[in-house]
């Protein structure tokens, strides 16, 4: 392996989303957590984490005790934080938002640099290195090797859905490493399924551009964000002429949210809604709208 400086930053690649997780030996398969891509780099002098989405500053893992690496590496991975049992956006959120970083963990999957470049090696060649370096330097919390399974990814994928787990990665084991999105790498994502009343809609000059959502707590009626995807042209339309004729002079919510565009409606509709998470603020992540139907009295 030839001998180069080791570069500041790397871009990272990405996976190409898929319905479906792909089979055959070449192919290793890993659970996809909830958290932020990060490279993390390590030289004899120190260590540092650079962000690949900016989510994430330098020195990232500043908790004692802290792993160190005596060579020179850039590892890739995903920096999450773990809450009742398994990553949540939400605290990953938070924990970031308030400048925090004690909670963060680092999940290592990928092994760019060990004093050169490895990014022309075969995936799982690279990744058993990783293992390889950890293993060596005895490297533990917060970093946690990734580990993954053969073949038959869509069984892996059943599982994650059961545990609640945000998916599944598919990589080809057989592939370099390319700064890019790219079909060697596949994601595989689960949803979460819920019925959220509408509390308003943002009129288009066809029907509707996004639906506003609440959700029942005890007594009040908390603002859940809004769901702008899911729907047709005829769809809309059809959605729009329902919640015309519901529409109120003020907004049902016990807390009231400024939203200029809103025509407020009464707590009438539900919306069958799929979405990834839910953010610190209480807000639907990534949601998508599957339907409509009365609230039931």
């Amino acid at each position: 392996m030839k001998r180069t400086e080791m570069p500041g930053f790397i871009k990272p690649q990405l996976a190409t989303l898929k319905s479906k997780a792909p089979k055959g030996e070449q192919w290793i398969h890993e659970i996809k957590y909830t958290a932020t891509a990060s490279r993390f780099m390590s030289t004899p002098a120190g260590r540092r984490s650079t962000p690949a989405t900016g989510s994430i500053g330098p020195n990232a893992f500043p908790s004692s005790p802290a792993p160190s690496i005596s060579r020179q590496a850039i590892i890739d991975g995903e920096a999450a934080v773990v809450h009742e049992g398994r990553t949540n956006f939400s605290e990953l959120q938070a924990e970031l938002a308030a400048g925090k970083q004690d909670r963060l963990v680092y999940y290592a999957c990928d092994l760019l640099w060990r004093d050169g470049d490895l990014r022309k090696l075969p995936q799982l060649e690279r990744k058993q290195m990783l293992a390889d370096l950890l293993g060596d330097e005895d490297v533990d919390l917060p970093v946690i090797y990734r580990k993954h399974l053969t073949g038959d990814g869509q069984e892996m994928f059943k599982h994650a859905a059961k545990l609640g787990w945000e998916g599944i990665i598919s990589k080809n084991a057989t592939t370099p490493y390319r700064s890019e999105r790219t079909e060697a790498w596949q994601k595989i994502k689960t949803v979460i399924e819920g019925k959220f009343p509408v509390i308003g809609f943002v009129k288009d000059p066809t029907g509707v551009a996004a639906l506003y959502l609440g959700k029942k707590e005890g007594k009040d009626l908390v603002y859940m964000g809004k769901v702008g995807t899911g729907w047709s042209r005829t769809s809309s339309s059809q959605i729009r002429k329902q919640l015309d004729t519901v529409v109120s002079p003020k907004s049902k919510l016990t807390k009231h949210v400024k939203k200029p565009r809103a025509t407020w409606v009464d707590r009438v509709f539900m919306a069958d809604v799929e979405y990834r998470d839910i953010t610190s603020e209480g807000l639907l992540r990534q949601s998508s709208f599957k339907g409509l139907s009365k609230k039931e009295r």
